[in-house]
């Protein structure tokens, strides 16, 4: 009996060692993997508005007197055609994976909804590249106050780190224009992709977020083929706060947050490891009301309140930039043939020449002076890119521009 005893504990040692050597193995497995999971269903409805749960973060404080947006709730009854059947706002909902949507027409918010489990008025969003569009903002403003020379500056000017790297020798305006020359493909499913080392980088998997951007190589002449990358932004950012002796966040709070009187704090995610950055072309978190005021802000032209917050000549050349390889259709077999695109925006073209903002997963800054309309779409597709889910997305916004212009 004392033998069975013996041999009953020393098994049930062996069972546990063995559950806690799984258990263990199985946290560095989430370890390893912690990027994938949280992009992944249904995690990543959560993730992508509680971002400041999982990485370190700096605020980008509300306004001292939040500006008024009027509200003019109206029915939106229009449809849209897709894949042969005509389709309602709802079923765009549905049907992409919507978890905040708002609508403001001449001025006012005409529609506002939260499909998202862990959506609100009050929630703030991982919006992804479309941070872009905010620091091309950020940078035009920079531009006026003289804190970054010109365009035509090198980037190694600003960020001497990066001498004898692939950055150095294109100039401001090519990295504007996702024309670095540096770099490769923005492949969300290549592991090796440079903007998923980055993304490793920031979660503190894999060496630091320079020596990520180090690493590229040059793969064409700056300023001639346009390759969409988020690296290119991450430097456009540096250069911004190297100019301005201000980070990302203190500057978006002073020139942008501030000015427009946005009624939630906003946040920049930053690398978990040091020195901590925020990633210039993916990591701010807002509030649907207040992206519907930054829309606003260039719908206007710039404008806001009787002052000229974004220079109005640099709301205009994000409208499209005149270059052949950056019109519409033009981009590459790569991209939708919908979009071109100018100063860290996608352009569309048309009489309207409306242009948006987008970031992975299906994020949604859509500004059209011409009819005064801005949409405002976060969502949690299932991957980071799906060319039916964006033309989807895309034709019913332009239905709804045309069901509001039609209406008066």
């Amino acid at each position: 009996m004392v033998g069975d005893r013996k041999r009953g504990a020393g098994a049930g040692v062996i069972a546990t060692a063995t559950a806690v050597a799984a258990g263990a193995a199985g946290v560095r497995w989430v370890w390893r993997h912690q990027d994938e999971l949280m992009m992944r269903p249904p995690l990543n409805e959560w993730t992508f508005s509680h971002m400041s749960l999982l990485l370190p973060t700096e605020t980008v404080p509300r306004a001292g007197r939040p500006s008024v947006l009027p509200r003019a709730p109206r029915p939106l009854d229009f449809t849209y055609e897709w894949d042969g059947s005509a389709r309602t706002l709802s079923d765009l909902h549905t049907r992409t994976r919507t978890t905040g949507f708002a609508v403001v027409h001449r001025g006012r918010l005409v529609h506002e909804v939260y499909p998202g489990r862990f959506a609100g008025p009050h929630r703030r969003f991982q919006l992804f590249s479309l941070t872009k569009s905010v620091t091309s903002m950020l940078l035009g403003i920079a531009l006026e106050e003289g804190a970054i020379g010109s365009t035509d500056d090198k980037v190694v000017t600003y960020c001497p780190e990066l001498a004898g790297s692939a950055f150095d020798g294109p100039t401001v305006e090519d990295l504007l224009q996702m024309s670095s020359g540096a770099g490769g493909e923005e492949d969300y499913e290549d592991p090796d992709a440079p903007v998923n080392r980055l993304m490793r980088a920031v979660a503190g998997q894999g060496g630091t977020v320079l020596e990520t951007v180090r690493s590229v190589r040059p793969h064409s002449t700056p300023g001639t083929w346009f390759n969409y990358s988020t690296l290119d932004t991450q430097v456009l950012g540096w250069v911004l706060e190297a100019a301005t002796g201000r980070t990302l966040a203190r500057y978006a709070a002073e020139r942008l947050w501030g000015p427009v009187g946005a009624e939630s704090d906003a946040y920049y995610a930053l690398s978990r490891r040091a020195p901590r950055t925020a990633v210039g072309g993916g990591s701010f978190n807002a509030t649907v009301r207040d992206m519907a005021r930054v829309g606003l802000l260039m719908a206007r032209g710039g404008r806001w309140g009787g002052e000229q917050i974004v220079p109005r000549r640099w709301v205009e050349r994000s409208r499209g930039a005149g270059l052949p390889h950056l019109e519409g259709g033009a981009l590459g077999e790569r991209y939708p043939a919908h979009y071109g695109y100018s100063n860290q925006w996608w352009t569309l073209g048309g009489e309207h020449r409306a242009f948006t903002g987008l970031g992975i997963y299906g994020q949604h800054l859509w500004v059209d002076p011409e009819a005064d309309v801005v949409v405002v779409k976060t969502s949690a597709w299932p991957v980071a890119d799906d060319p039916a889910l964006d033309g989807e997305t895309v034709t019913a916004i332009s239905a709804l521009v045309a069901h509001l212009s039609a209406d008066g």
